[in-house]
């Protein structure tokens, strides 16, 4: 991203300097040097933080303001708002359900027929009620926002995989 006296030129748009020169929509082809010689600045902006874990906006110059928001419930009643800890607790529990009931013909067949569910989906069902009680008590531990943050499912260059959220059991 590039500026000029604080306001932020967009690639494919002419600008005028404060000579009151026009230049080309084709200027983000210039080298470094002939931006930044015609007065331009360039920002990099901040990456910015998860919104599940933040409020945040970005200033001109691509610095970010970040409050991170509340981890427990707030209210209640008409007026309760879910806070961090909730709504991923919420998620993981969505996303159990929609997991179990790819294997809930068998269940169901079970019920309706008596035939046994396979062994593989009652494993594969097990321990996905597993997973999703250590990912919710993972979260019901967690003490402060960083403390959420490491818990998301990611990978390293190397692809060593951290965090403990949203890594679900597969099907075997």
């Amino acid at each position: 991203m590039w500026q000029h006296n604080g306001t932020t030129i967009k690639e494919g748009n002419g600008w005028k300097d404060s000579n009151g020169i026009q230049h080309p929509p084709n200027w983000h082809i210039w080298t470094v040097e002939d931006k930044k010689a015609a007065g331009l600045k360039e920002v990099i902006p901040e990456t910015p933080p998860d919104s599940r874990l933040y409020t945040w906006s970005q200033n001109a110059d691509g610095t970010i303001n970040k409050t991170a928001r509340a981890l427990a419930d707030s209210g209640s009643g008409d007026t309760l708002v879910l806070g961090v800890k909730s709504t991923l607790k919420n998620e993981v529990k969505t996303q159990q359900g929609r997991l179990l009931s790819v294997t809930d013909w068998a269940v169901i067949r079970k019920a309706d027929k008596g035939t046994a569910i396979p062994s593989n989906i009652q494993t594969y069902r097990d321990a996905i009620r597993t997973k999703a009680t250590e990912m919710e008590d993972a979260i019901d531990g967690a003490a402060n926002t960083d403390a959420i943050a490491a818990l998301f499912l990611s990978y390293d260059a190397d692809q060593n995989k951290s965090g403990i959220l949203y890594d679900w059991p597969e099907l075997s």
